[in-house]
């Protein structure tokens, strides 16, 4: 992995918040509290795709990818586990792991469009600190 020039996109800074960083990806919460919703960012700099990562970060990628949506389903005990690369919007490689409920606004369409984020607001702080300790550092 080379992180010596990795910056995040403008777009994925204002809308998360950073829950801290895997061996290969930042760990970020999107910043709306309808979706249970993390995002991971390869600290690569200039990847769009996922097969623009060597061998090796690509298998990083989806251990990872994994982990968030096994900690996303302790935590949450969803209905489903949506994750997607899309970078339609965003160029930067990332991907969504986003916790689904039947119950959701978007059921059971994909969640982009259906309704505006809801951002957080003084509760930030708390949904922060509940979720920092499951998505902590690993080796």
């Amino acid at each position: 992995m080379s992180s010596s020039t990795f910056a995040m996109h403008p777009q994925l800074s204002a809308d998360t918040f950073v829950l801290g960083d895997w061996p290969l990806c930042r760990v970020l919460r999107m910043n709306d509290r309808l979706y249970p919703w993390v995002i991971l960012v390869p600290r690569v700099a200039d990847v769009r795709e996922i097969i623009d990562l060597a061998e090796a970060d690509q298998q990083q990628l989806m251990t990872e990818i994994a982990r968030a949506s096994r900690t996303l389903k302790t935590l949450l005990n969803p209905d489903k586990l949506n994750a997607a690369a899309l970078g339609n919007a965003v160029p930067q490689l990332h991907v969504h792991v986003i916790a689904r409920y039947k119950t959701d606004p978007a059921w059971p369409r994909p969640i982009w469009g259906v309704k505006p984020p809801v951002a957080f607001g003084d509760d930030a702080d708390a949904e922060l600190a509940r979720l920092r300790p499951a998505f902590a550092p690993f080796q």
